[in-house]
């Protein structure tokens, strides 16, 4: 039954981000905490503060307006002092040019009593390289920035 609850509160959150409620998002951090992306461009890096998290979640919500995620799989084990998940899935998201881009890939977390403890987010990143070089060549500067980064 516990596991089955924290799928339902992953599946939530994901419904969250696709709603654009990323503000609903950053309470299920605990204060403490690591998020993580894996790359080189503007979303990549480690942020262990709510501040850093909730302006990286703003600058997705810039970098990729209308994203959705599909989930393909919700995977649960442990206890509710050490919970380890993964949730699988794919996106989509508009770009400037108006044509829709798409990865796919993995959230891996780390739940402490219901919190969020660690967020690494595994994507094929050299095609979320390409699509912020084609932001920025296209006039969106923030698509070239350097990570937010606390870590």
């Amino acid at each position: 039954m516990y596991h089955f609850i924290v799928g339902r509160k992953l599946r939530r959150a994901f419904g969250y981000i696709n709603a654009g409620a990323y503000e609903r998002v950053l309470p299920q951090f605990a204060a403490s905490h690591r998020h993580v992306m894996y790359g080189v461009h503007p979303l990549a890096g480690e942020r262990r503060t709510a501040a850093s998290t909730a302006q990286w979640y703003a600058r997705l919500a810039r970098l990729l307006p209308g994203l959705r995620f599909d989930i393909a799989a919700i995977a649960v084990a442990g206890w509710p002092w050490r919970t380890i998940a993964t949730v699988t899935w794919k996106d989509r998201f508009t770009l400037p040019d108006g044509t829709t881009g798409s990865n796919q890939g993995v959230h891996e977390f780390e739940l402490r009593w219901g919190r969020v403890h660690r967020m690494v987010i595994h994507c094929d990143t050299a095609k979320l390289e390409d699509y912020c070089r084609r932001m920025a060549a296209a006039g969106m500067a923030e698509a070239a920035a350097a990570p937010i980064a606390d870590a």
